[in-house]
Formats: structure tokens, sequence, C-alpha cells
């Protein structure tokens, strides 16, 4: 008989199944793209509302909710073998009431590091850790092209609208923003997603201000508000995901990051 699969997850929390997961239900989006691109298409049984790739999976699995509503009756009837969740994307409580039936993952990250780990223990729950490993091996690849300047440009990451909302220090948005060379305007003192004003972020002179696509989807009709009621830095729309998502969507970042620089001519 096999050895059991055990882990501890990134909030301290011993993970243990008897054999590689075969019923996954996935709470945070970033994950559950993952998991397709493990090569877990047959294995995901439910997925929530905000799980929006790949598209195929998004209009034909179940959707148990959002991320922070998520609908407990449906997972139960979905007898799920794994879920993947998220300390920060999802509620305490919520988790809590499925770890008394279910074994539950709970994911913490904050950095590429942590994303590696995730990944790996995702591969290895799933029995799918060669192809994680591979994936690693990509994504560290992809972010060594990335031609990151040395000279610090400061920005501000908005990620909401009403209130100004911005991504702080010991975010991950915050690594990927580091990962570019940019120096976050917001110290740690102020929290990992403070609200602002716009007095404040003029008192801050960023540089530029990235208006990210989401949870809040800036457009530029939000900019040209914001720019007429006294915003003063050069503000730019900004892909969220390539900024927050933490999964297999990491590969694709540095691309995206390297055609930002070129586009703001930093260096």
């Amino acid at each position: 008989m096999a050895s059991p699969l055990r882990i501890t997850d990134q909030v301290g929390r011993i993970v243990q199944l008897n054999e590689p997961a075969k019923r996954i239900v996935s709470l945070v989006p970033s994950q559950t793209e993952l998991l397709y691109d493990l090569g877990l298409n047959e294995e995901v049984v439910g997925q929530t509302l905000f799980c929006i790739h790949p598209n195929w999976a998004h209009q034909s699995k179940p959707r148990v909710g959002g991320t922070k509503t998520i609908k407990l009756d449906l997972i139960h009837s979905l007898k799920p073998d794994l879920i993947l969740a998220n300390k920060e994307e999802n509620v305490k409580e919520q988790i809590e009431q499925l770890e008394q039936e279910f074994t539950v993952y709970i994911s913490d990250i904050k950095n590429l590091a942590d994303s590696y780990e995730m990944i790996s223990q995702v591969g290895l729950l799933t029995g799918k850790l060669q192809a994680a490993l591979d994936l690693n091996h990509q994504i560290q690849a992809s972010f060594d092209s990335l031609n990151s300047k040395s000279t610090k440009h400061k920005v501000a990451y908005l990620i909401w609208k009403s209130p100004l909302m911005a991504a702080g220090k010991d975010t991950f948005i915050d690594a990927m923003l580091q990962s570019c060379g940019f120096e976050n305007v917001f110290d740690f003192n102020q929290g990992r997603y403070p609200e602002t004003t716009i007095d404040e972020l003029n008192h801050l002179n960023p540089d530029f201000i990235l208006c990210s696509s989401e949870p809040f989807p800036f457009k530029e009709k939000h900019l040209e508000e914001l720019s007429s009621l006294g915003l003063k830095a050069k503000m730019i729309l900004v892909d969220g995901e390539l900024f927050s998502w933490y999964g297999s969507r990491l590969a694709k970042a540095p691309v995206y990051f390297n055609a930002l620089l070129n586009e703001l001519h930093v260096g």
C-alpha cells in the first residue's frame, strides 16, 4: 500500500490524503486555473463564480458560490476529497465548517517563494508533482527574463475606487511590483490594503498610479474622473490578474511586465 500524502500547508495545518485527490473543489480562482494546467480537468468537481479560467470550465463546472459566499450545501453534495482554500480570499468561519467534514488545504501567499511552495504542494496532493515542479521551473525561467531596472520608480497600485484603496506592503501584489523594480509609496504602517484619498496620493507623489482591472474594474472613464477631481500622477490601466494571480498564470506575468516597463520607458 502506498504511503499517505502528508504535508504542512501554508497556515501550519497538517493535510493528509491516503491517495491523490480525485474529487477537488477549489475556492480560489488562481489555484483553480492551476489545477487545469496540471491536467486535472476531470478531478475538479466544483469551483467559484470567479474561477473564470479556463472559460470552458467556468461555463460547465458546478459553481459553489463566490470566494466569500460559498454554498456549503452544494459543496457537501459534491463530496470532495480535497478542498483548496486561501487565508485571504476565503472566509475563515466558512472554511472551518468545511474542515469538520472534508480535507482542506489552505494557502497563504505573499511572494513568489510562497507560490512555488503552493504549486508543489498542490501537485503532491493531486498526483501531479512532476508537472508542478516543471511549472515552477517554467515560472522561474520567465521571471529570470524580467527586464526590471535598478532605478526605483515610485508607484501606487489602486484596487478599488469608492473608497479609493491600494495594495500595500506585505501583499503578493507588492511582491510583483518589486519584481518590476517599482517602489510602493505605501509603507507597512498603513496596512496591507489601505484606504486612501486624492489628497494623500498627491502628497505621496508617485511617478505612476497603476489602476487594476480587478477587483474593481478600472476603465479609462474612471481615470478621467480621478484626473478631473485633482489626481495629478500619470495613471495607467493594468491587468490585475497578472499582478495578483499566484498560480500557473505567473508564467505569463513577466512578458506582460516587460511590455509595461517598455511602455512606461522605465529605466
